[in-house]
């Protein structure tokens, strides 16, 4: 039996203990930034590559393995999706995925948050995800997280002022239980 907390505008159930496969074809990385020194939004998406949840009881144990396709980093707009793809950004040719290993799962109140690492081109930094939904029945659950990135911090420098620093992202997961 899962047990929840709540507020107004979000849910969260706590998954029975098990482990789970992410469900790349239901899940997705959504990011906005902004460009032209800030003036003009961006939004785009990456697709999940794979990944699997582990929950353990109690649920403070649980840890999450994901990676991010890199080479699907899309926003509408060839030409900068090209340049991104590039050796100057993501140099996808050499690195095609965005890997996060969790560390801890906590929480303070009603808020969740799951620290973890991300590497993106083999530069690891930590990175805290706010839980802002979660969701389990009999098929699986849901969960979507956000959290903002510092493209600086991994190396990515390349046309400062052009290109937005940061990136806010919100991952939009489904997972099925494991075979």
């Amino acid at each position: 039996m899962s047990s929840s907390t709540e507020n107004a505008t979000d849910r969260i159930d706590i998954p029975l203990a098990g482990r789970y496969v992410i469900d790349t074809g239901r899940s997705t990385v959504d990011f906005t930034t902004r460009h032209l020194f800030g003036l003009a939004p961006v939004r785009g998406s990456f697709s999940v590559r794979d990944g699997r949840i582990t929950v353990t009881e109690p649920v403070f144990g649980s840890s999450v393995e994901a990676a991010v396709d890199a080479t699907s980093f899309r926003t509408g707009n060839s030409a900068r999706d090209k340049v991104v793809h590039s050796g100057r950004y993501l140099d996808t040719d050499r690195y095609p995925a965005i890997t996060f290993s969790s560390i801890a799962l906590k929480q303070s109140g009603t808020d969740w948050t799951l620290n973890g690492t991300l590497t993106v081109r083999e530069v690891t930094r930590p990175v805290e995800l706010a839980i802002r939904h979660a969701e389990s029945g009999v098929d699986g659950l849901t969960v979507r997280a956000d959290t903002r990135i510092d493209r600086t911090d991994f190396g990515l420098t390349a046309q400062k002022g052009m290109t937005g620093r940061y990136l806010d992202l919100t991952l939009h997961l489904a997972a099925v239980p494991a075979q």
